[in-house]
């Protein structure tokens, strides 16, 4: 079948649809999360949700890393970080209940691992709400201070879901995020855009080793290499 629509659902955000279809040009199968007539998500393109992941645990301290995960989508960033052994646990938390049905149904690839991997717990939430309040991220475990926190849900912290998100990236928004983590805890953020100098010295004010890195990976629509960028900072050790 070329195309099929696995999905569709009315939610306050939108209409979200969950669709696949056959791509000649790269010969697979192509999973694709639409909010209205917006790409929310696409597995054409993964090479930087997964970098994400991988750079986030790779950053971390040793030992065994309690891991929270902000945006569920795909589940690309979820399973990077569960290939690495050292991880003890992970929350992915996701605003759109939706998403996370689409996994535990298998109807997204990732789902059949990130539903039957026991270290995985995905839960149903809004991310920059918990944040805000200091709710747990996990009602399961509640007090945990992580090991490292994985952010993809926005385009970039310019461009926004929702106007609302916008203070997680300001100082008291990242200044919570800190509080969050272990010593030496890492905070690991996606963006679509290029690196921001701003952002990068706002996350300088409040963490250690802030820094941008270019993930470069290549566009087979277009035929050109694309980019997008991964900040990566961490608390102070003491």
């Amino acid at each position: 079948m070329r195309f099929e629509e696995l999905d569709w659902r009315r939610t306050p955000l939108g209409e979200l649809t969950l669709r696949r279809r056959w791509d000649p040009a790269v010969h697979t199968d192509i999973y694709e999360i639409k909010l209205d007539d917006e790409f929310l998500m696409s597995s054409l393109f993964t090479v930087s949700e997964t970098r994400l992941g991988q750079l986030a645990v790779a950053e971390a301290p040793g030992g065994e890393l309690d891991v929270a995960v902000g945006g569920l989508g795909l589940g690309y960033t979820a399973l990077a970080v569960l290939e690495d052994p050292h991880v003890r646990s992970v929350a992915v938390v996701d605003a759109l209940g939706e998403v996370i049905e689409w996994h535990r149904r298998g109807l997204i690839p990732a789902g059949q691992r990130l539903g039957t991997d026991p270290r995985c717990h995905l839960v149903h939430a809004d991310f920059f709400a918990l944040m805000r309040t200091g709710a747990p991220l996990d009602p399961d475990s509640p007090g945990r201070r992580y090991h490292a926190i994985v952010v993809d849900i926005d385009h970039s912290p310019a461009h926004l879901l929702d106007p609302s998100n916008a203070d997680l990236y300001e100082s008291e928004g990242l200044r919570r995020i800190g509080e969050r983590l272990t010593p030496d805890g890492v905070f690991a953020l996606w963006s679509n855009d290029p690196p921001d100098d701003g952002f990068t010295a706002r996350l300088a004010e409040h963490f250690t080793h802030a820094r941008a890195e270019i993930v470069r990976f290549p566009n087979p629509l277009q035929g050109r290499e694309a980019t997008s960028t991964v900040y990566l900072a961490r608390t102070p050790r003491d």
